[in-house]
């Protein structure tokens, strides 16, 4: 299969296998990313966060349902735990939204988080732009829901939506430091029950006390597994993007969002070079030993594998 050709005739199959690709570090699999680059940036992306238990699923799939009745192409990343025994998803896209899996403007893929701290894979920022050159207006990133953690998220989306629910133990569960700076929209879901109106009032002196912004973010109760307050969630992200690109704060989350992910993919290129070089000369395991001894600290360690990397780096220009 011609993977690139496939990709750009929209061939499901064929983002399938490119995002597979991603996830195993396939070097061909950046190539193709690298030549289609210039194809990215149509697709707007939408982070759904929160706590296990709060029904992000549910949003997710309630969500893309209204926006395909609109005629929109819809991607959808579900992050989950990853299997110790696999490396796989445990909770598969299948389980989750079965109608939409049937739908042909609909991509959903569920990936594993792999180890990677915030509950985002590294391969969830390839698979965003596959799926924007495969040409997706939407593309929803489900996190695993792992805490202060997911503060990640807002590396890759557009627009944040906090999902929350009334009742999980504490009045406002995962407020704690950082994590009601992460989202643009506070949605509480199953507002159906007892203390939702209590748990949005809360949220809202939060936002009160923490925010010195001019956007405030707003605050929803919605029954999402009955489609209520759907239609208002769509309204707000697009009055979030509305606000973003007339503000300018779009262009500066997006430069600030590409510059992280170049230093991080610079990091990894680097990373690998080291244990590359590392594992033909054995000069990790000689620093080492020569730090076990007391010959040398572990900064002036560090200082000769950096020298050593300069070196190398040197050789091959």
């Amino acid at each position: 299969m011609d993977i690139k050709a496939g990709l750009l005739k929209k061939d499901k199959r064929a983002a399938a296998r490119l995002i597979s690709m991603m996830e195993n570090g396939e070097s061909e699999a950046v190539q193709i990313i690298k030549e289609c680059y210039g194809m990215t940036g149509h697709a707007r992306i939408i982070g759904i966060t929160g706590a296990p238990g709060v029904g992000k699923s549910t949003v997710t799939d309630k969500l893309a349902k209204q926006l395909r009745k609109e005629g929109k192409q819809i991607g959808i990343i579900a992050v989950d735990p990853t299997s110790p025994f696999t490396g796989g998803a445990i909770l598969g896209d299948r389980v989750r939204m079965t109608d939409l899996n049937t739908d042909p403007g609909v991509f959903i893929r569920s990936m594993g988080t792999r180890g990677a701290l915030g509950g985002l894979s590294k391969a969830v920022h390839g698979a965003v732009k596959i799926l924007d050159i495969f040409g997706m207006d939407y593309i929803f990133i489900e996190t695993v829901g792992v805490g202060q953690s997911e503060i990640d998220i807002v590396k890759l989306a557009d627009t944040v939506i906090m999902v929350m629910v009334p009742g999980l133990g504490d009045d406002i569960q995962a407020i704690k430091a950082g994590i009601m700076e992460i989202g643009d929209i506070f949605a509480v879901n199953k507002s159906d029950r007892d203390g939702a109106d209590r748990t949005a009032a809360e949220i809202e002196a939060m936002l009160d006390f923490n925010r010195s912004e001019e956007y405030r973010p707003p605050v929803l109760n919605i029954i999402a597994r009955d489609n209520g307050g759907i239609e208002e969630l769509i309204r707000l992200v697009e009055e979030h993007w509305e606000y973003e690109n007339k503000s300018g704060s779009y262009k500066k989350k997006k430069s600030n969002r590409l510059k992280a992910e170049v230093m991080d993919i610079f990091r990894d290129s680097i990373m690998r070079t080291v244990h590359s070089m590392s594992e033909n000369t054995n000069i990790i395991n000689e620093l080492i030993q020569k730090v076990m001894d007391k010959q040398l600290d572990p900064y002036s360690a560090a200082d000769r594998l950096m020298d050593e990397f300069t070196e190398n780096q040197r050789h091959k220009f």
